[in-house]
């Protein structure tokens, strides 16, 4: 199975991330995403909103168009992110990590 966000490539030589769905349904769809030392997701727009949960403490480096900052992961601590925003996930951590990403599938970026 595909991962539901546009996701790019890994641009920067950084290696990729993995991605494994584990549920898609109708309403919502689960990835697990994991990621060694310095992977990266690959610059991506996410078509639904979605919830993060981490299975692992850690750190992400989390790159926009406009900006780049470090995101500290806790485990079992989750967070929510709207849809539509380009952005590149990298483990800035100095161990292996991964999250469950959770998007839910009835929300969608409304075109404008």
């Amino acid at each position: 199975m595909t991962h539901a966000c546009n996701q790019g490539k890994a641009s920067s030589g950084r290696p990729q991330a993995s991605a494994s769905v584990q549920v898609d349904e109708q309403q919502l769809r689960s990835t697990l995403w994991s990621f060694e030392v310095g992977a990266e997701t690959g610059w991506h727009v996410h078509q639904h909103d979605y919830l993060v949960v981490p299975a692992a403490d850690g750190e992400l480096i989390i790159e926009t168009e406009t900006e780049q900052f470090r995101y500290p992961l806790k485990l079992g601590q989750s967070y929510f992110r709207k849809a539509g925003v380009a952005h590149n996930v990298i483990n800035g951590s100095d161990q292996p990590i991964a999250f469950v990403e959770v998007e839910l599938t009835q929300t969608h970026i409304v075109p404008t």
